[in-house]
């Protein structure tokens, strides 16, 4: 019987395809440091945050995947440090 993918595996598919260039780009990497794994998590971090600041429907990505689009903070609410 075949197994049926979960919601966190289709929601990694769908993360890990958006970010395939950094995929491929680290498959290039032939000495890794923590200086490049940060350098790695910087671009992840900034390609989710484009990716959701320019989606058609904001939340899209988690209605898709069944999970609750996180509230937004109003303006006069400080960022969280």
């Amino acid at each position: 019987m075949v197994k049926q993918p979960t919601r966190i595996d289709l929601l990694e598919l769908d993360i890990d395809l958006r970010l395939a260039d950094l995929w491929r780009e680290a498959g290039e990497i032939e000495e890794w440091s923590i200086e490049v794994v940060a350098a790695f998590m910087r671009a992840a971090y900034g390609k989710g945050y484009c990716d959701a600041l320019t989606e058609e429907a904001p939340g899209a990505l988690c209605v898709d995947h069944g999970y609750r689009v996180p509230a937004r903070k109003h303006a006069s609410e400080p960022a969280a440090s």
